[in-house]
């Protein structure tokens, strides 16, 4: 059985899956603005499931998110939204571990 070789991208769209994963359990309760929130993760998702990376349609869907962020009214929604807008961030920028 061969393995599969990591490219960025397979680490960057996994990094992305997990923040969606980590968003999605930090709405525990409802909010003003939580459908807008539920409407951008369907987005990323939909982004998700496309054959190839584009980098800069992660980074266009992250500042949506940002802009989803500052209409939320909520502020302790908002700061556990803030950690994985930023957590989304330090996924774009992984890349795959070298071997030394």
């Amino acid at each position: 059985m061969e393995k599969k070789i990591l490219t960025d991208a397979d680490v960057k769209r996994k990094g992305v899956k997990l923040v969606i994963a980590h968003a999605r359990k930090k709405i525990d309760r409802e909010f003003e603005g939580q459908e807008q929130v539920f409407e951008w993760i369907e987005s990323v998702e939909e982004l998700l499931t496309k054959e190839e990376f584009n980098k800069s349609e992660y980074i266009e869907k992250r500042k949506e998110f940002n802009d989803v962020i500052e209409r939320t009214i909520d502020a302790e929604m908002r700061i556990k939204l803030r950690d994985s807008w930023i957590s989304m961030g330090k996924a774009l920028d992984k890349k795959v571990k070298k071997d030394r």
